[in-house]
């Protein structure tokens, strides 16, 4: 049984959607935590998240504004920290196609410094956020995130006698994250028109709550060097238009620059190397620093099939108009009218 009562945890970019959530859920179930400290670049968001968890309440709470490209300023805070959830990143698609050599610099570099700053302070577990967009990807962003995953599988190699591990969480969409399509469309909507890029794009669909759960997993679970991936719905772009607005016209656009039709968290490359853990898959490196057959038993993991691959077209669940009707109103807009 996890327990973080008495531990110190950091969290890059932790003044973002997946930060606030993290941070509600480690005071509802870890009130003793040691130290929870908030690492993030924007002092606005900082000043923001503050008014929710403010320092006299929650007194084990720290605000520590730096960014992931500056090594010296992550050393200086991961002082004392025994667990790093790193969620530091540029997101933005189409931002990353037009600024790419500051994507690289947040993205893989960051990942670097981040592992460094540990290496270089005692931390013991450091857990980085991924995304379907790292598998086979076709934009920058996912490709800085593919190239963000192998800096931590691997980094779990050079450790050395240190006692860190190194873990991934890739998943889908986030309901009601910055910039993702819900609250996009449920803004949109007073227009009378909704953007479609195209009548066919599906994506995969996961919560906040459910994000964290990942990390909480990891953080208990993980030998070093997996990274893991949730089994979730999918739904089509096209049936979160007409669950939020069924009224308005949906109008095709076309896909943006570096965005795909479909997105894949496994590729059938990844089959040689991915295990299926019953809510999970793990996809672990080809030289595992742990014992497979250790892991097998642990976990109670199959194999999958040579050539298996998880792609949101191709799934086996699918979210329907009601059930995205259902979730728009429990994690994103509680006023939603169903």
């Amino acid at each position: 049984m996890l327990d973080l009562n008495g531990k110190s945890i950091l969290i890059t970019g932790g003044t973002g959607s997946f930060g606030k959530m993290f941070t509600k859920l480690i005071f509802e179930r870890y009130p003793n935590v040691k130290r929870l400290v908030i690492f993030s670049r924007d002092e606005q968001k900082h000043y923001q998240m503050s008014m929710d968890f403010p320092e006299d309440t929650y007194k084990n709470i720290r605000y520590f504004i730096g960014d992931v490209r500056d090594r010296k300023r992550l050393i200086r805070a991961l002082e004392g920290i025994d667990i790093v959830i790193h969620a530091a990143a540029m997101k933005h698609v189409h931002i990353a196609e037009y600024n790419p050599m500051e994507c690289v610099k947040t993205n893989i570099l960051g990942a670097e410094n981040v592992i460094e700053a540990a290496f270089s302070t005692g931390v013991r577990s450091v857990v980085a956020l991924s995304t379907d967009k790292a598998a086979a990807p076709i934009n920058l962003y996912g490709a800085t995130k593919l190239a963000s995953d192998k800096l931590f599988v691997a980094a779990n190699n050079i450790k050395g006698k240190r006692d860190i591990k190194f873990s991934v969480v890739r998943y889908g969409n986030v309901m009601g994250s910055n910039g993702s399509v819900m609250p996009f469309f449920l803004k949109k909507k007073e227009e009378g028109i909704l953007p479609i890029t195209h009548k066919d794009m599906t994506r995969f669909n996961i919560s906040l709550e459910d994000g964290c759960e990942m990390v909480f997993n990891a953080i208990e679970n993980a030998f070093g060097g997996e990274i893991f991936v949730p089994k979730i719905p999918s739904y089509k772009i096209t049936d979160v238009a007409t669950a939020i607005a069924p009224e308005c016209e949906q109008k095709i656009v076309g896909i943006r620059p570096g965005e795909k039709l479909h997105e894949e968290m496994i590729t059938s490359s990844d089959s040689l190397n991915t295990y299926d853990l019953g809510k999970y898959y793990a996809i672990i490196p080809t030289k595992p620093v742990f014992d497979v057959n250790e892991f097998m038993s642990t976990f109670n993991a199959k194999k999958v099939d040579e050539g298996f691959s998880y792609n949101s077209s191709e799934n086996e669940e699918w979210e329907t108009i009601e059930s995205l009707r259902a979730l728009i109103k429990k994690h994103v807009d509680a006023n939603f009218s169903l």
